[in-house]
């Protein structure tokens, strides 16, 4: 697995990618026993309660390996996203402290919009053995039986399901289909959003306590989400 600080692509993901460094595979990476998880999003940019979620799910179920992949074209945002080498240089950036984590670019070089299922279609192509999880937050999960294919979804995969700590009121119920398979990870509060970090720097303010440290020093190096 990657160390911290080299975070690289997966051996599947460097075709194409002539300069990419060779990462090696995780003993039983042909997929017997293997605890794989996938964590997709634009990443836009990659910011503390990202990194928190990652930690949380190599530590708590605990998982194996972990792709991260920036999503190529997200069929469910309306705004253009971060041209994708400066999101996939981010997220090398924020996830490298994370243990057996590693950043996969096939959704960015996939062509069309991008679909979780597919992804997972592919890693089950390739990790035949493999037990897979999908790790989100409770606002997706909430949302989840409105993805495509979401029923195929939870035949591939077991859900990571992020939830926020409420202190001053009860944890409302998490409600999904009895057939979808999860589980809870347990984090602090998660108070970052990448919207947020994108209006603070837009307007001028610090995001230092949003983002990895890595990551505010890339925005402000290369004048992402200033005004042109």
């Amino acid at each position: 697995d990657a160390a911290p600080g080299q975070l690289g692509l997966r051996p599947q993901a460097q075709a194409g990618h002539a300069r990419a460094r060779a990462v090696p595979q995780l003993p039983g990476a042909k997929g017997l026993g293997l605890k794989l998880g996938l964590f997709g999003g634009a990443f836009d940019p990659p910011h503390c309660a990202h990194v928190q979620l990652a930690q949380a799910a190599v530590a708590q179920v605990p998982l194996d390996e972990l792709l991260v992949c920036p999503t190529g074209q997200a069929y469910h945002k309306a705004r253009d996203l971060t041209p994708a080498t400066h999101r996939v240089e981010m997220a090398k950036i924020a996830f490298s402290p994370v243990p057996h984590t590693l950043v996969d670019e096939r959704e960015i070089r996939r062509a069309g919009p991008t679909y979780t299922v597919d992804t997972l279609r592919e890693l089950r192509a390739e990790q035949q053995s493999a037990e897979l999880f999908l790790l989100m937050g409770e606002d997706q999960a909430a949302s989840f039986t409105s993805w495509r294919e979401w029923q195929a979804i939870a035949q591939l995969a077991t859900l990571c399901i992020a939830r926020r700590q409420y202190s001053a009121q009860a944890q409302p119920p998490l409600v999904l289909p009895p057939s979808v398979r999860h589980v809870v990870l347990t984090l602090p509060i998660l108070a970052e959003s990448a919207t947020e970090v994108r209006r603070r720097t837009t307007a001028g303010e610090d995001i230092t306590a949003l983002v990895p440290p890595g990551v505010a020093g890339y925005i402000a190096r290369h004048h992402l989400y200033t005004p042109a």
